[in-house]
């Protein structure tokens, strides 16, 4: 019976969302391209409209509002919550109306807060909080907090066909996960949002014919930061998951709103202000087509969301095995995206001229804080998972006491002895052979220290030195492992990116990899390799630096007009070669242009 609720949602939303569609194109209810809009063509409104009716239907059918009269007013002082449909339904035509309101006249970002802040206090007069705190009034304040934040964070993501319609409905299966069984409510009301959304996303999906607009947005932020409240009432197993598992589950948007928030401020923009500097729009800025971005948000989403079901499965020594790779990954994630350049280098310089501001610009140009913080979690991670893997489950609780006594000591010994060799001065992005045996020195005495901290502070009793052999073997691959990571991304950008006239490098040896390295940090070229030729057969069919070598020089000719070849680059000095004159009368023959690449090392004439 209860999954009637949402197959109706779903086909009500099948039925409405073309309605509307039809209604918004032809009352030109339209969301025109503009400079700080990321679409390209004019696009249908109001797509929430489909959205609140195929959610509110169903849940007007299922919802018992005498319930919410007896509990949720006149007995506000017990313990019982009202119906969380009654309660979802009434915050959701709110805030429907607010959106719509602000889809058609634009009204005021602090007006709409007003809003929200008083859908989220009724929500908290309810009986729904997050239960953070041992503080009733805490409780309530964050509580208000948490749903205008999430409320918006959904509008924010908003920014890309299907992001935040899909991003929602995975959050939505992952509450129906954790309710099904045990809360019926609070899985009905996932289910019904999951089924809504589905539907609209056949309409929002890249190439998208619709969108939800803030009339859209803004529910489905608050039906999951509803989702939330209801989950440490009632099935949280321990004190960790009631703040990891509301957080995992929506981890996409808060990773989105924070990042851009926080850069926006940084950058001396409202945060308030649109713009394409969305983690999505990071993501296509790396070389990602727009569905992949989605894609990938999609996935991030499920990969945390999975996250916290497992959380919510597992008791509070088990449960940081999960959470903090998953957070170090979104932290690791977040420092990638944050590296790119979305805003004009002229805006940085105008706030460095402002006195208040250097850290904070600085802070922008120079992640390293987030490295040290990142390093920070990779220190604890190795330490924790080197108990878990040199222990088993019986003895683990009893050694966990002496981990959290040791762990801070730990912590403090690598942290020192990883400033001192300088691992934070380093430009990630191109990082040498030699900087990997600076991260192996950097491990190895960090744990040495630690070794010889633990037996000064506790004479390295109930401890093993098993622990300490696991802890650095795993932050040397966590170290090796993370900057590894930075400069391949930045060679992956750097090759997704590039964009210019095709050539083929001629001459696969020490030059070429030193001519195409050129090509890939030098924008200024304006050329795209395709590959390789070489005279070499031995070579033929191999790869340099992930770029194939084609072939000789006697299918120049087949190579050409395969690839759509535009030029060639040659890679050594001798221009009195056979095979040099034969490719520069090729080249003249058949119009491209061709170069020669020199490496130059020249005299200054002081006297000048």
């Amino acid at each position: 019976m209860v999954y009637i609720f949402p197959a109706l949602s779903f086909f009500l939303c099948l039925l409405f969302t073309p309605i509307v569609r039809r209604v918004a194109m032809k009352k030109e209810w339209i969301a025109y391209p503009a400079k700080e809009r990321w679409h390209k063509k004019p696009t249908a409104l109001l797509g929430g409209i489909a959205i609140y009716l195929s959610l509110s239907i169903p849940l007007l059918l299922a919802s018992d509002f005498s319930a919410l009269l007896s509990q949720g007013i006149l007995t506000s002082g017990q313990k019982q919550l009202p119906p969380i449909g009654t309660v979802g339904w009434l915050g959701i035509t709110f805030l429907f109306i607010l959106g719509l309101l602000d889809d058609f006249i634009h009204i005021k970002p602090h007006s709409k807060l007003v809003g929200q802040i008083l859908v989220a206090s009724l929500v908290a007069f309810l009986g729904f909080r997050l239960q953070w705190f041992t503080s009733l009034t805490l409780d309530t304040m964050v509580t208000i907090v948490w749903i205008v934040g999430i409320t918006n964070a959904f509008n924010l993501l908003d920014n890309m066909d299907g992001l935040s319609a899909g991003v929602g409905m995975i959050a939505a299966l992952c509450f129906v996960w954790l309710y099904m069984g045990s809360v019926p409510q609070g899985a009905l009301m996932a289910m019904v949002l999951a089924g809504a959304l589905a539907a609209f996303l056949i309409y929002n999906f890249h190439p998208a014919s619709i969108f939800m607009g803030d009339c859209g947005s803004l529910l489905i932020g608050f039906t999951l930061s509803l989702l939330t409240l209801n989950y440490p009432v009632k099935i949280a197993p321990n004190t960790l998951s009631l703040y990891a598992v509301p957080v995992l589950i929506l981890m996409v948007p808060i990773l989105d709103t924070s990042m851009v928030t926080l850069i926006r401020i940084l950058s001396g923009r409202k945060a308030s202000v649109g713009g394409k500097d969305h983690t999505s729009h990071r993501l296509v800025l790396m070389g990602m087509s727009e569905k992949g971005a989605v894609l990938f948000l999609y996935g991030t989403g499920a990969i945390s969301g999975m996250a916290a079901i497992f959380v919510n499965q597992s008791d509070t020594l088990t449960s940081p095995a999960v959470i903090i790779p998953v957070a170090l990954s979104i932290l690791l994630m977040g420092v990638y995206l944050a590296q790119l350049r979305v805003y004009p280098e002229k805006e940085f310089s105008l706030l460095r001229e402002k006195r208040y501001t250097p850290i904070l610009v600085e802070l922008t140009y120079k992640r390293q804080i987030m490295l040290v913080i990142l390093d920070f979690g990779l220190i604890a991670f190795a330490y924790y998972l080197s108990y878990r893997l040199r222990f088993d489950a019986s003895a683990f609780p009893i050694y966990f006491k002496v981990f959290l006594q040791s762990l801070p000591a730990v912590i403090a010994c690598k942290m020192i002895v990883f400033f001192i060799f300088g691992i934070y001065r380093g430009i990630w992005g191109y990082m040498s052979s030699n900087d990997v045996f600076v991260y192996l020195k950097a491990s190895f005495l960090a744990t040495l220290l630690s070794v010889v901290a633990v037996t000064f502070i506790y004479r390295f009793e109930d401890f093993s030195k098993g622990i300490f052999i696991i802890d650095w073997f795993l932050i040397t691959g966590l170290l090796l492992g993370t900057r590894g990571s930075f400069r391949i991304f930045h060679d992956i950008m750097k090759r997704k990116t590039l964009d210019g006239e095709k050539i083929l490098i001629y001459g696969a040896g020490r030059g070429g990899e030193i001519l195409l390295r050129e090509i890939l940090n030098n924008e200024k070229l304006k050329v795209k390799p395709i590959g390789f030729i070489d005279d070499d057969p031995l070579k033929i069919g191999k790869k340099l630096q992930g770029y194939p070598i084609l072939g000789g020089i006697e299918k120049l000719a087949s190579l050409v007009k395969k690839n759509d070849i535009n030029g060639l680059l040659v890679s050594f000095t001798n221009r009195d070669s056979e095979n040099f004159k034969r490719i520069k009368s090729f080249c003249r023959t058949k119009g491209l242009f061709l170069k020669q690449f020199f490496i130059h090392v020249d005299d200054v004439d002081l006297e000048s």
